[in-house]
């Protein structure tokens, strides 16, 4: 699949690479990453969660600290507790969101019954409104990708729309390998490749639901299929793969700087913001490093 950009204008470069951190607000650990990402590295772009324990954290303590972040709705239907009381298809008894990537998949393919979809709706609005209130928000994806199912990709076009929010992912990934045969011969890897599939195919309906809605997105998306397993080698082979020379390449990573030093696949993913020759590497590539407020600008 060829992806070629003909709804924005580029300035400057003409090659865009945003790294965005996803689950900004989750967590304490999350936020020390954003905010030492920014400060010290090539981070210019999260996406926070309305519903993360960490969420008023984010607003009163990072956000002020990072005063060109991109700031995104990361929307979650995935995890932790819902901000709507009447979503019972979203939630268990605790109102704690209880379904898988493929559960909501089938229940939006249901035809027959539209409270699903409106239960949705109305938790997104909720989640858009809370954290609109407290930010100015440049671009809006999900937790694990819910909002690339066709039906509820809509949806969020729509609600994009009328509040006023350009930039929407979708999750084209080009298909590459790393030199690193540690990474392919474990369950993680085969795994990824379905759901790049999976993602890939939708992205095809996604595209044009972007153009219906006058909105804009990436072409590019790095990190899903070397989801639990990015590094800085991933980013820059990711990048490498593309050959287009006027290109938007979104990499989302998941970040965490703990406090006890705990050393995880999250925690190599925050090296990703502070690697120099990841840097050097990316401007090599002719690519501008920004995030959506200044590439809208």
């Amino acid at each position: 699949m060829t992806i070629i950009n003909t709804r924005r204008e580029f300035k400057l470069s003409d090659k865009k690479f945003i790294l965005n951190a996803d689950d900004f607000g989750m967590s304490a650990a999350y936020n020390r990453a954003v905010l030492e990402g920014y400060q010290e590295g090539i981070l210019k772009s999260a996406s926070l969660v309305a519903n993360g324990e960490a969420f008023d954290e984010a607003i009163n303590s990072i956000i002020p600290q990072c005063p060109d972040l991109g700031v995104g709705i990361h929307l979650n239907i995935i995890e932790g507790q819902s901000l709507c009381e009447d979503v019972s298809s979203l939630v268990d008894s605790n109102w704690n969101f209880c379904n898988s990537y493929g559960q909501l998949l089938l229940k939006s393919l249901n035809k027959k019954d539209n409270t699903f979809m409106e239960q949705v709706e109305r938790e997104f609005r909720l989640q858009i409104e809370k954290i609109m209130s407290k930010t100015p928000v440049s671009h809006i994806d999900s937790h694990v990708h819910v909002h690339s199912i066709p039906k509820i990709f809509d949806l969020v076009c729509r609600l994009a729309k009328e509040y006023g929010i350009k930039q929407v992912r979708t999750q084209f990934e080009k298909p590459y390998i790393i030199p690193d045969i540690h990474k392919h011969l474990n369950l993680k890897y085969p795994v990824n490749l379905i759901k790049v599939a999976l993602l890939n195919f939708f992205t095809v309906f996604n595209e044009a639901t972007v153009h219906k809605y006058g909105l804009n997105t990436n072409d590019y998306l790095i990190g899903v299929t070397y989801t639990s397993m990015m590094d800085s080698l991933s980013v820059a082979y990711g990048l490498m793969a593309i050959k287009y020379n006027k290109v938007v390449a979104e990499a989302l990573i998941h970040p965490c700087r703990y406090e006890d030093g705990t050393i995880d696949n999250h925690f190599t993913e925050f090296l990703i913001t502070k690697n120099k020759k990841l840097k050097d590497k990316i401007e090599q590539l002719g690519y501008e490093i920004t995030n959506y407020v200044e590439k809208d600008s």
